[in-house]
């Protein structure tokens, strides 16, 4: 039996933190560009009280691209997985905003991240092909679900899936929402085995949202008139996206759990898309409730958002990479456990990976 397993990962997270007070002399405007005339410091207060954010990372070097940060998670895997790097069939790297400068913050999307990645990895293997995923923050979960494909498929043999992002060039520093985003990358490399147990990606589920819902999360100028940087901002409409997330991901969760034939007792971790704890909180609530199970299992959905902020497509896999490598205080990941990796974002897309550790 052919199954797609992980055997390598990797994660970088910038050294530079950047607390709530950083935002402090910040006036921040609203939906109709008038500035906000609350006090910054009661925003900022209100803003951690809902997602529990306290700090995040952001790329501390002008010079540093998307790319670079890419290509190193993409060369920890590697190493981690014991592998010769010309023996990639696949180079996978997620993202949403592709290289932005420091300066101009100017999108570059061409040449693709992966071929980028590809490059500074020094990968001379013509047969290797780079494959960019756009598909917002479940963008890594979609990777992994297409090089399940390819893996057993027989198209492929190893694939490296990378999620990297440095969102803190592609946000307003006008809006609120920006104190949600932040920078990092982490990736896998996927294989595939042949083995009679029943390991690795055992099932997938996507479903994407793509009436009125595709506008829940997209680009804009600044809400401040006189903002001379980016006119390609992130933009979304909160409310929305949480109705829409604790609507739409918990039956995501459940179908996938499901149609493997287990269910949620069976399942030991959760590793969900970290974009606002409330949110996060609210969906494991209806998750359980689906199942018809009270309490949610101390430990079972770890968080790391109250430190690192939103990386977006490096959330997930920088908590797999913490965790199997011991850097995540009482966390661990064991042969035979059946770990969930959900997500949720712009598209708006929703995907859910039921994964069994070997």
């Amino acid at each position: 039996m052919l199954q797609s397993i992980i055997t390598g990962s990797g994660s970088y997270l910038p050294k530079k933190i950047v607390s709530n007070n950083s935002f402090e002399e910040v006036t921040f405007y609203d939906e109709n560009r008038e500035p906000i005339t609350k006090p910054t410091q009661e925003i900022i207060q209100k803003f951690a009280d809902i997602t529990e954010i306290v700090e995040r990372r952001y790329v501390d070097d002008d010079n540093m691209m998307n790319s670079d940060l890419s290509a190193e998670v993409g060369r920890l895997a590697i190493e981690n997985a014991g592998i010769d790097k010309e023996e990639l069939d696949y180079i996978i790297v997620a993202h949403n905003f592709g290289n932005i400068d420091a300066y101009e913050r100017q999108v570059r999307i061409m040449p693709s991240i992966s071929a980028l990645t590809k490059h500074k990895l020094g990968i001379k293997n013509i047969l290797c092909k780079p494959y960019d995923m756009t598909f917002g923050c479940p963008g890594w979960n979609e990777g992994m679900i297409l090089a399940d494909q390819l893996l057993k498929a027989k198209i492929a043999k190893k694939i490296l899936v990378i999620g990297s992002e440095t969102l803190s060039r592609s946000v307003d520093p006008y809006d609120r929402n920006c104190m949600i985003f932040s920078d990092g990358a982490a990736g896998v490399v996927l294989e595939s085995r042949e083995t009679d147990k029943e390991v690795g990606i055992l099932n997938h589920f996507t479903r994407s949202d793509n009436g009125e819902e595709v506008l829940y999360l997209t680009t804009d100028t600044s809400l401040n008139p006189d903002y001379k940087g980016s006119k390609a901002n992130i933009r979304m409409r909160g409310r929305k996206i949480y109705e829409y997330a604790l609507t739409c991901v918990p039956q995501a969760i459940k179908k996938v759990i499901d149609s493997a034939g287990y269910t949620l007792t069976d399942i030991n971790k959760v590793l969900i898309h970290q974009a606002n704890a409330k949110m996060d909180h609210a969906i494991l609530q209806r998750v359980f409730k689906l199942y018809g199970v009270k309490a949610i299992p101390e430990g079972f959905a770890p968080m790391t958002i109250q430190k690192f902020g939103n990386s977006s497509v490096a959330t997930i896999p920088t908590m797999y990479d913490m965790i199997v490598k011991g850097n995540f205080p009482n966390q661990t990941l064991s042969s035979g456990d059946l770990v969930i990796f959900a997500s949720v974002g712009a598209g708006m897309n929703i995907n859910a990976i039921l994964y069994k550790m070997p």
